[in-house]
């Protein structure tokens, strides 16, 4: 668990801390917030993307070498970004490979090597405890690259995060050790990983939580793209967005911890919908608001409570609906629909603001679809919590 959640805070911590270098950027290359900001929603597909694909690869040869290379692709990606100087170059440095290599090393492959060695009924609070880590890098990341962007440009901080994840290499030997190969769980399923895909998409209660996650992607990856931009429309200095990105990631980790605490007490359809519904009661308190830094901070610490702690919960009842033989596959196809929502969160922000030089209407649309992700979750089909997890 220590392990795992010490490599999500460095995947995580680069994958979150993207919207600081959007202003630098667009600044030194001239291509435009569209243009960027269409790079970085393809990063958003892409990371989801890699995380099904990946998974199904760890759940059949074993989660070490997904993780060497992951970190190897997250690497080279970043370290190349500062040549980019063409929209396909971007694209190409971090919407794809940067994305994928931090794909590979995130919440499916991780959870799943994990999720293998722990009774049922310890799963969720592992979910949250790993989920911290990656709110942990938040809260580090975000204001030391932008001290780095202040004091040496954003070219050193570029290099800097690049070298900063080849940390995780030793991290993937203690998890995996080297002979990598997929632990047995008592409660696998004896189809074969495509007969399990099948049946999971047949599933409605899986479909309801794609649904809700959708949202969970619209809502993150507009805020880690754009929440910078908001802060430099309001007036406000570039340390004011990193402080508010270091506190959705430090209220993220008590968000995760709780969330995974409360999975092992109560239905996780409820904390979720929960979650979703206090984010539409957040926003519309913030269009409210004075735009003032404390706002910002306020807001950003409200937000960060609920920010990824959606992801514990997701996982336990992917646990709990198909058990954990294939949980890696099965949680990152979860993923790859909420970063689909991650790209429209992310490119319809540069789009919103490019338009009409602000995001009011991304705000609503926000909001509404975090009402409707807390509707849809309720449907689920769900095990009381002392109840063995269902094998479909």
């Amino acid at each position: 668990m220590i392990s795992a959640a010490a490599i999500l805070m460095i995947t995580m911590g680069a994958r979150q801390s993207v919207g600081l270098f959007v202003t630098p950027l667009n600044q030194a290359t001239g291509l435009g917030i569209v243009s960027i900001s269409f790079a970085l929603a393809i990063g958003q597909f892409v990371w989801g993307l890699a995380q099904p694909i990946f998974g199904a690869i760890a759940d059949k040869k074993g989660s070490y070498h997904v993780l060497i290379f992951g970190t190897l692709l997250l690497a080279g990606g970043t370290a190349l970004t500062p040549l980019a100087q063409s929209e396909g170059a971007l694209v190409a440095t971090m919407g794809i490979l940067s994305a994928a290599g931090a794909g590979a090393g995130s919440f499916s492959i991780l959870i799943g090597a994990t999720s293998g060695h722990l009774p049922a009924e310890k799963r969720a609070f592992a979910g949250g405890f790993i989920n911290a880590g990656g709110s942990l890098g938040q809260f580090i990341f975000a204001p030391l690259l932008q001290a780095i962007i202040s004091g040496f440009g954003w070219v050193a901080a570029m290099l800097t995060m690049a070298a900063a994840t080849l940390l995780t290499i030793p991290l993937a030997s203690m998890l995996c050790g080297k002979a990598a190969a997929p632990q047995p769980a008592a409660d696998q399923a004896a189809d074969g990983l495509f007969r399990q895909v099948r049946l999971s998409l047949r599933n409605l209660s899986y479909l309801c939580l794609h649904a809700g996650f959708f949202t969970c992607g619209f809502h993150v990856a507009f805020l880690v793209t754009h929440l910078p931009g908001e802060v430099s429309l309001c007036g406000h200095a570039a340390s004011v967005s990193a402080t508010s990105l270091a506190l959705i990631g430090l209220f993220n980790i008590g968000g995760s911890l709780a969330a995974g605490m409360l999975g092992t007490r109560y239905r996780m359809k409820y904390i979720l919908a929960v979650m979703y519904a206090s984010r539409a009661v957040m926003i519309a308190i913030y269009l409210m608001a004075p735009k003032t830094p404390l706002t910002f901070y306020i807001f950003a610490a409200g937000l960060g409570f609920t920010w990824l702690a959606t992801v514990p919960p997701t996982a336990g009842l992917v646990g709990k609906l198909f058990g954990t033989r294939y949980m890696a596959t099965l949680l990152g196809l979860t993923i790859l629909t909420h970063q689909i929502g991650g790209f429209l969160g992310a490119w319809l922000g540069g789009i919103a603001v490019a338009h009409d030089g602000n995001y009011q209407w991304m705000w609503y649309a926000d909001m509404l679809l975090a009402g409707v992700a807390a509707l849809v979750n309720l449907p689920i089909q769900e095990a009381k919590v002392s109840k063995e997890p269902v094998t479909a």
